[in-house]
């Protein structure tokens, strides 16, 4: 792949029949995914960077002559050039941006101190060393300027802009010496943080907290910043807590005017707003939810209708309706995007008020809803739907267990309700499943927590038929709304739509998995689309109850595709729906709250919304939902280290659950996961065998492989990295955890 194209050059009919030969044989190896397909039309393109070109020459030139990719092709064309590699000529035609002897990417900072930029521009990362990295810090966007290769297959340059900061806040500890300050930031950060000691706003020596840098100046090794908000002491769980948070960008609690805004809107809805809606009052209808959630954001109402059919209703708390545009709830909200889950508490998108008041669908209350309502029959087919806003008024709330026990006893509250919802959800599960959605089903580990937030014990979250059956409705209203609004009606061209997209999975992961789970006797089918999810449903059912099933799932987790939000819709892989949005959690998730607003719209026959505008949105959103995911995880990786810390000495079996070449990764028997560092490992010099996920003795060669048996002792403990070592051992007497 050519780098820099500083002439454009033709390219003869020969060269062209070779290159087509080229990438067409590429694809054998699998199918496309947008991350394969960016690589593959980028490299086409800097072979013919003056050609102007569309989706359909690039399928050609692929090979693609499937619809569903071909469109793929079309929308990694629009993102390559919302992402500034392509110039849009006109409508549905492209070409690459000339380029002047540089790259743009985004950093990805070692421990080391040096880094890496990644960009689509290249073929591999770009090593950029320390003293060239011109005060980059990690996710910063910047331009590089690639040197000549000094080696065949390296590529080193030098970062000459920043285009982009990833961040300007660090949440850390402070350091305080006679005559200034630090701040000693948390993560993979690379620097400490000057602060002037005036700037310590009341912030003492060994304390959390957070500091915002004001500039860096060129020759100094540190940033200078203040500090902006004190946390608390180390070890105390709230500073903790919102340490993590403060980490990921996240809040920690409200401006004070938006919890004032919130508590000005009232509970009663006027007998007008009534008027306007679908009164379904007088139907059965109630909630299930876990034993402690506080905001119920969706109902369930179910009645039988007189040609023998079921009206089933998806009932979704009517939030649009109280958060309008241009307000500090509606700003507060669109800049968080997520109600955030960490161990001990949830940090809601929208204030208290709102999220487990006014909108929350409580028992015996009349609540403003919009509404997927569907006409089914005994055999779960849908022959009627219906889209709009309701008043409801939920009968009774059910936490999971409750529903679960009348599931399994046929007795209770509502049993013929919940049992006839059950049996209906059960039919649409196994009608999705044959269609080609994935069964991922992964325990959820939970903490026992004392009231100073201390864990007492760890234990599993399983989901049973009740949790099934709210998904499975749940799934069938994000499905159809999205359906509603995605099909051409009448040959139109489609109005803009937030869908919740998820990309096929990468073709070299499929085959580093089917590789890997040979060993213990299973293979994937790798041909077509159909058979790769056939054949990891098969395996999902036959490694279930096996000592290996823990693994092989998060291994076949690993191989597939983040979902995220966009109004270019490529389908959802793992659900297998052309059309899927998120459309039933509003008070939890913006994407909805868009997906709402827009449905009503439509609704009402308005002209297509903004697609820029909204595409935007998805982006953000996206991204604090990853955001809120790396917090959540950091969380749980906390309490387990501090769970851990009263069982080091302790000796317990696990498997080994990951091998880098610092370290082996091993799993115990309830879920924790810690590390033996190679160091450790004095028997022998171990390499890494990456093909092999292995580390192997270069004298002995003894193996450690992924899904080895092992016994470990609990070495030690470290709080500030959330850190968790093991050692390895043999022949000691194994302890339990109860």
């Amino acid at each position: 792949m050519h780098l820099l194209y500083l002439v454009p050059q033709k390219i003869s009919i020969v060269a062209m029949a070779k290159k087509k030969k080229k990438f067409q044989k590429k694809r054998a190896s699998g199918t496309f995914n947008k991350k394969k397909l960016k690589t593959e039309i980028l490299a086409i393109l800097y072979e013919e960077p003056g050609k102007t070109v569309n989706y359909k020459q690039i399928s050609t030139w692929l090979g693609v002559k499937d619809i569903e990719t071909r469109k793929l092709i079309d929308v990694v064309l629009q993102e390559l050039n919302d992402d500034d590699y392509l110039d849009q000529i006109s409508r549905g035609k492209y070409k690459l941006k000339a380029k002047t002897g540089t790259v743009s990417g985004v950093v990805e900072l070692q421990p080391q101190g040096f880094a890496y930029v990644n960009s689509d521009e290249v073929d591999r990362p770009v090593l950029i060393s320390s003293r060239n990295l011109k005060h980059a810090m990690a996710g910063d966007k910047v331009r590089v300027r690639i040197y000549a290769r000094r080696k065949k297959h390296d590529l080193e340059g030098e970062i000459i802009e920043i285009l982009e900061r990833a961040k300007t806040v660090f949440v850390g500890i402070v350091q305080i010496s006679r005559n200034f300050a630090f701040l000693n930031p948390a993560g993979k950060v690379g620097f400490d943080i000057f602060i002037p000691l005036e700037k310590l706003n009341g912030a003492k020596n060994g304390q959390r907290a957070i500091a915002e840098i004001n500039e860096w100046p060129e020759n100094a090794r540190s940033p200078f910043g203040k500090i902006i908000e004190v946390l608390g002491d180390v070890g105390d769980n709230d500073a903790e807590m919102h340490s993590i948070l403060a980490q990921f960008e996240l809040p920690h609690k409200f401006p004070e005017n938006v919890d004032k805004a919130a508590e000005k809107i009232p509970l009663e809805i006027p007998k007008e707003e009534i008027k306007k809606r679908r009164d379904v009052r007088n139907i059965t209808t109630f909630t299930i939810d876990p034993a402690d959630a506080k905001d119920f954001d969706d109902a369930l109402s179910l009645q039988k209708l007189e040609n023998g059919n079921w009206e089933v209703s998806v009932h979704i708390a009517d939030v649009t309706h109280y958060v309008v545009p241009k307000t500090i709830i509606e700003e507060e909200a669109q800049s968080r995007a997520t109600s955030v889950y960490l161990v001990d508490r949830v940090v809601p998108m929208l204030p208290e008020r709102l999220s487990n008041g006014v909108c929350s669908l409580r028992p015996n209350e009349d609540k403003l809803c919009f509404s997927a309502i569907f006409e089914i029959d005994d055999q779960a087919n849908i022959n009627n739907e219906w889209f709009g806003k309701t008043v409801i008024h939920s009968d009774r709330r059910f936490a999971y267990e409750e529903a679960q026990k009348i599931i399994e006893t046929g007795e209770g509250d509502y049993s013929n309700e919940i049992l006839t919802l059950n049996n209906l959800a059960k039919q649409l599960r196994d009608k999705r499943f044959k269609k080609g959605s994935i069964a991922f089903e992964r325990f959820e580990l939970k903490f026992k927590i004392d009231e100073k937030g201390k864990p007492l014990s760890v234990y599993f979250n399983e989901a049973k038929d009740s949790n099934k059956l709210i998904e499975e409705f749940m799934l069938l209203a994000n499905k159809k709304v999205a359906e509603f609004i995605g099909r051409k009606q009448d040959n139109k061209t489609p109005k803009t739509f937030v869908y919740r997209i998820h990309d096929k999975p990468d073709p070299e992961k499929l085959e580093s998995l089917n590789t890997f789970i040979q060993r213990f006797g299973y293979g994937l089918q790798l041909t077509t689309p159909k058979s790769i999810t056939d054949s990891l449903n098969n395996l999902l059912t036959n490694v279930k109850g096996k000592k290996e099933q823990n693994l092989v799932e998060t291994l076949a987790i690993r191989t597939m595709a983040k979902a995220a939000y966009s109004t270019r819709n490529i389908g959802h892989y793992g659900l297998s729906f052309e059309y899927y949005s998120h459309f039933t959690s509003p008070i939890r998730r913006y994407p909805d709250m868009m997906v709402h607003r827009l449905l009503e719209k439509y609704l009402a026959n308005e002209r297509s919304a903004n697609e820029q505008k909204y595409e935007s949105l998805c982006k953000h959103s996206s991204e604090m939902e990853t955001k809120a995911a790396n917090a959540e995880r950091a969380s749980i990786k906390y309490k387990q280290v501090e769970f851990m810390q009263d069982h080091v000495g302790k000796v317990y079996p696990g498997v080994i659950s990951g091998i880098t070449d610092w370290g082996i990764y091993v799993e115990l028997l309830n879920k924790i996961e810690g590390m033996v560092p190679l160091r450790e490992l004095v028997d022998d010099f171990y390499i890494l065998d990456e093909k092999n996920y292995a580390l192997v003795g270069k004298h002995s060669n003894k193996t450690y492989r992924l899904g080895d048996e092992v016994t470990v002792k609990i070495w030690r403990t470290n709080l500030e990295r959330k850190q968790l070592d093991f050692l390895l051992t043999e022949n000691e007497e194994i302890d339990s955890f109860d």
